[in-house]
């Protein structure tokens, strides 16, 4: 049986822009005709605090209202955040997870003791710096999500936040062209296991 939803939780701290990536991942699955779901789950409100953000994704309806527990996917933009937070949790062993982090796959499995699940991995604070000039690493794991999950078309996506990103940063194009090519690199440069 195929299922009909996908969950996502991401998790990052404040500032990395955790929210920010659900949001945009939100309105390209919306523009592909697909019903979408996006909310922010707070904490302390600070600049480096834990947060949380969600994505459900459909082709049908979503009539669920409440928090996800059992996430298809995890997005983690923050490798410290595992020693605090049990990023894994509710996730099946055919989950997914996918990390903010130079190490391999493999050395992410060892690291974390976990066995099952589909881990990858992409240096999304490296792109973002290479790209931005600065570490936000919300756009290169979108790019890491949109090649891991299949679930959207990369130009699509793309296109939509270009147009999203034009609207923000009108007169700041070097921050939309530097988050096109965040998004793009990490599409490519993703890697699992």
């Amino acid at each position: 049986m195929i299922k009909k939803m996908v969950e996502i939780r991401w998790h990052g701290r404040g500032g990395q822009g955790a929210k920010t990536a659900a949001l945009l991942f939100a309105d390209a699955a919306m523009g592909s005709g697909k019903f979408i779901q996006a909310f922010p789950e707070y904490g302390p409100e600070r600049m480096g605090a834990p947060v949380q953000s969600f994505d459900r994704l459909s082709d049908e309806p979503i009539t669920v209202h409440c928090g996800v527990t059992s996430p298809d996917i995890v997005a983690i933009l923050d490798l410290t955040l595992t020693a605090t937070v049990d990023v894994t949790a509710g996730l099946s062993d055919d989950g997914i997870i996918i990390i903010n982090t130079p190490l391999t796959p493999s050395e992410i499995r060892k690291e974390m003791g976990i066995s099952g699940k589909k881990i990858f991995s992409v240096d999304a604070s490296g792109i973002s710096k290479n790209t931005l000039g600065k570490e936000i690493p919300n756009t290169p794991m979108l790019g890491a999500l949109i090649k891991v999950s299949g679930l959207l078309d990369i130009e699509s996506v793309l296109e939509d936040t270009r147009k999203k990103l034009e609207k923000k940063f009108r007169t700041k194009p070097e921050l939309i062209e530097g988050n096109i090519k965040a998004i793009r690199r990490a599409y490519e440069e993703v890697k699992g296991e």
